[in-house]
């Protein structure tokens, strides 16, 4: 059995009789709930993950004043600089990739999910469907009654740029204060600050462009990303 018939057996079918699923179930059978249940359900699965990527951007917005004063302080000396870094990343017990790590995992269901939204709306191909899967015959694309979900929206595609700043907003400003010696603005702070922007411009320009049940997807999981980075920052330590 090849890798590509692994993803479609584990990943991608599992997916896709979801979202028939939910379409089926759904009193009206909105396919833009059923894409916004289908969303919050994949949130939830991947809650664990997701913590812990937010948790382990927490950690290294708290240790970046300290790690810009070592840049000072070694600033003549990579060699020195890196031991320092990494003695510090062991004493705070802080993993750099640890942010990354729940990322990379959760790619090849982004990946399907794309696949499924952009390949379900609007099908009559349901050979993938479980045996216990109702038949639907087709999703329509209608939603909530006015929005056409496999057209682009250009409003859905701002609102999801909207949320993306919002998201990017809140690392920026969750920094914490610089400790005295550290330069005023360091490269990450930098670069944090042109993705503020960046992110935002492209979820826009990118999301205009694809079906509008593709911009829903992003919009209401960069949402829920938000809100739960939100509640992780507000969070008092114990």
């Amino acid at each position: 059995m090849g890798m590509l018939q692994i993803y479609n057996i584990l990943i991608y079918q599992p997916l896709f009789n979801l979202l028939v699923w939910l379409y089926t179930v759904i009193p009206g059978q909105d396919v833009g709930v059923a894409i916004v249940l289908l969303t919050i359900i994949v949130k939830i699965i991947f809650y664990p993950l997701s913590l812990q990527s937010i948790r382990s951007q927490k950690a290294l917005q708290t240790l970046q004043p300290k790690l810009d004063a070592l840049k000072k302080t070694h600033s003549d000396n990579k060699e020195a600089l890196a031991r320092a870094t990494m003695e510090l990343y062991k004493t705070e017990k802080v993993n750099p990739l640890s942010s990354c790590l729940p990322l990379l995992i959760q790619l090849p269901v982004f990946i399907a999910l794309y696949q499924v939204l952009r390949q379900g709306l609007g099908t009559t191909d349901f050979s993938a469907l479980y045996p216990f899967v109702a038949n639907p015959g087709a999703l329509h694309t209608l939603s909530f009654g006015v929005l056409n979900l496999a057209a682009p929206s250009i409003a859905l595609a701002v609102l999801a740029g909207a949320a993306q700043f919002w998201q990017s907003k809140m690392l920026v400003h969750t920094r914490q204060p610089r400790v005295e010696g550290a330069k005023d603005e360091s490269m990450t702070a930098i670069m944090n600050k042109q993705m503020l922007y960046v992110m935002p411009a492209m979820t826009v320009f990118i999301g205009w462009r694809l079906p509008a049940g593709l911009t829903l997807y992003w919009l209401v999981t960069t949402a829920l990303t938000a809100l739960q980075q939100l509640w992780m920052f507000r969070k008092k330590p114990a």
